[in-house]
């Protein structure tokens, strides 16, 4: 067993001395955030540490076209951080959630891994704080962070994803436009719908929340860069923090650009709880369509019977050859914690006094993982569900025949009463519809096939 002294080091701050990990690439004041900040164990997100190994990297860049760094202390930073934010040295980040407000225990623990391994590679003393973190301050960093992590997921996994789900919707649909099945209004029969429109309906509320996502983007790309402390700028290096901001633009193809007020870009997170309501919509619309899959596939005997899902697993320890609807049930459930981190990023956003936010880790963690399950749930769906989705066309086409609501196309021939009449009367005796109305109208047959054919009921406007 190693002694204390092979297994730890002693680093130095402005407080005294900490034991650190032998092996760690922080310093004393990461260890100083481990030692305190105990409550959940749950670490800062990879997209967060991605954001702020490349705002590291933009920094170093532009601090050594000002001057402020020599090229060779630059570059190595420059490499160290981008190594950070490729998740190389993730197991070097050991800060959780739960921290200081600002998230400075964060910021500091980059500094310090970045400033180790550049030093390792120059060979010279690379200082945390005067040379990796030049010109920045947490106050500025962690909000532009929280921004740029965000924007880039949406982006880059978010979008893409619904996008993916839209276009298997819409291949689903061309399958099925001649496909007629009963449409529910309070969960009882209504008029006939195609299982194509029922499935353009789903298509049409996903782009609707991807234009909401679009709508923010522009907001969410302005970053707080330039602030330091506490919005003034004092320490800035003029003109840094619009070289960073192009820099993270070529790096990554997204467009970032300096907040238009700092003040506000660093005190509130306006946008941050916008993009999370933004989500919850998303939630919300994720959960009616797999809800939705769950009540068409109900059975196979006793319930609707619509369309079968795809069999993925057994659904019961007891009950030999159940299968359940496992992916739209895990969906139900990650919209269910999207719309709970909703609150906390709403809770968080309250969280500005004066001239700084101190909920950003919480805000951090809870858009993130918002943005992954919404992105995770959207695949799951297209590639687990609707592509492998098989429709029961004689069992819906056995329900829209029996359906009495199809007495509403007759209306304007025999009106509301004698319509409800056969309705009942068709209801009650098991019988179709046109049966009953050819005993009870004056209606031929001809006519009465050509007003209650199901698949011109969904269309009447082709009809116009």
């Amino acid at each position: 067993m190693s002694s204390e002294s092979d297994s730890f080091r002693t680093e130095t701050d402005s407080l005294g001395t900490v034991k650190v990990p032998a092996h760690a690439l922080y310093g004393a004041q990461t260890q100083r955030a481990v030692n305190n900040f105990t409550l959940s164990g749950i670490l800062m997100p990879r997209a967060f540490l991605r954001a702020l190994g490349l705002i590291k990297a933009g920094y170093a860049t532009a601090n050594a076209q000002a001057g402020a760094l020599s090229e060779r202390t630059a570059a190595a930073i420059v490499a160290a951080a981008e190594s950070v934010a490729d998740g190389s040295y993730d197991n070097h980040f050991p800060v959780e959630v739960f921290q200081t407000g600002s998230a400075t225990s964060s910021n500091m623990n980059a500094n310090e891994v970045i400033a180790t391994l550049a030093a390792r590679a120059t060979g010279a003393d690379v200082h945390p704080n005067d040379d990796v973190n030049h010109g920045q301050s947490s106050n500025d960093v962690i909000p532009s962070c929280l921004h740029l992590a965000s924007a880039l997921l949406v982006v880059e996994r978010l979008i893409p994803a619904l996008e993916h789900l839209q276009r298997t919707l819409e291949n689903r649909e061309t399958e099925l436009d001649q496909v007629v099945k009963t449409g529910r209004t309070h969960l009882m029969d209504a008029l006939p719908i195609t299982f194509a429109q029922e499935m353009s309906g789903w298509r049409a509320q996903l782009a609707l929340c991807q234009q909401r996502l679009e709508g923010t983007l522009p907001r969410l790309q302005q970053l707080a860069l330039g602030g330091t402390a506490v919005g003034s700028g004092v320490n800035a290096l003029p003109g840094s923090a619009a070289a960073v901001c192009e820099w993270l633009t070529q790096r990554t193809g997204v467009r970032f650009r300096v907040a238009d007020n700092h003040f506000a870009a660093m005190s509130a997170q306006d946008t941050a709880v916008e993009l999370s309501g933004q989500l919850r919509v998303l939630a919300v619309a994720l959960i009616k369509i797999a809800n939705d899959l769950r009540w068409g596939g109900s059975g196979p005997l006793a319930g609707l019977g619509e369309w079968v899902l795809p069999e993925l697993q057994p659904g019961s320890s007891i009950m030999p050859g159940k299968v359940n609807p496992v992916i739209p049930e895990a969906v139900v459930m990650a919209g269910y914690q999207v719309i709970g981190n909703d609150t906390a990023v709403t809770l968080g956003g309250q969280s500005g006094s004066f001239q700084l936010n101190v909920a950003l880790p919480l805000i951090i963690h809870n858009l993130v993982q918002s943005i992954e399950l919404t992105t995770n749930a959207a695949v799951l769906l297209a590639d687990k569900v609707l592509v492998g989705l098989t429709v029961n066309v004689d069992a819906a086409a056995a329900k829209v025949a029996r359906n009495p609501i199809l007495v509403t196309a007759l209306n304007n021939q025999i009106g509301y009463d004698l319509g409800a009449r056969i309705a009942k009367q068709a209801y009650a005796e098991g019988r179709a519809v046109i049966d009953v109305a050819a005993e009870l109208t004056d209606l031929d047959r001809e006519t009465l096939e050509q007003l209650l054919d199901p698949l011109r009921l969904c269309r009447p406007e082709r009809e116009n």
